[in-house]
């Protein structure tokens, strides 16, 4: 089990770091319903990790993607190359959209409303942008072939799940529990964090993707060789 949550912490990572839904939290939490919509978020947010990782793994046990050794099946390193050149490839287009020198980076046109979301809203956006991003989705199917890869117990496998959504959920609860223990000493810290974010999205974006892109590729033609 060491070795596979080795594995998965740096798709957990991905996840965690993603600036996207950490700007769309805080600007709940900036907002006058604050506590229901940054809530509702949250809870969203680690329902889709679960549910998209946990179909993940009931798939991938289903095809075998584990030989009788608990290594990675030809399958499952074919999985992994795949998706590190897709990501490599969405690394690209991030390096791409960059902001020039002296431009503002823009809010995408639905974040510019999420303010203004009810928490059954701010739920659902949560559930689509953890389990419907392409990114995440990426994240958690290579985090589900890697549980599901190590050949063990159902008992162990809920333990790395549970043990990868807390980490993958972890920068989108800290602003939460943090804005709820004390909210007006931190709205001024949490407002230049979502600057600083918004301007730097693309560049943060493009270092995780080819990061990850690099390491999942490479794990994909080491199991194949």
């Amino acid at each position: 089990m060491g070795e596979i949550l080795s594995d998965l912490l740096p798709f957990a990572l991905t996840i965690a770091i993603s600036p996207v839904p950490i700007i769309a939290v805080i600007l709940m939490l900036l907002a006058p319903k604050a506590g229901g919509a940054g809530t509702g978020f949250l809870v969203g947010w680690v329902a889709g990790i679960v549910v998209a990782t946990g179909v993940l793994i009931v798939v991938a046990n289903a095809i075998g993607l584990a030989s009788a050794r608990g290594q990675p099946s030809a399958g499952a390193s074919w999985i992994k190359l795949l998706l590190g050149l897709a990501l490599l490839a969405m690394a690209l287009k991030q390096w791409k959209s960059r902001p020039k020198p002296g431009q503002s980076a823009e809010l995408p046109g639905w974040m510019r409303a999420v303010d203004k979301v009810t928490p059954a809203k701010a739920a659902t956006l949560g559930l689509l942008l953890s389990a419907v991003n392409p990114k995440n989705l990426m994240m958690c199917v290579a985090a589900g072939v890697a549980i599901a890869a190590g050949d063990l117990s159902g008992a162990q496998e809920t333990v790395l799940l549970v043990l990868f959504t807390v980490l993958a959920a972890c920068s989108v609860a800290v602003p939460v529990i943090v804005y709820a223990t004390n909210a007006t000493r931190v709205r001024a810290p949490l407002d230049r964090l979502k600057g600083w974010l918004q301007q730097n999205n693309a560049t943060v974006m493009f270092v995780l993707l080819l990061v990850m892109g690099v390491v999942l590729a490479g794990k994909g033609v080491g199991g194949l060789m």
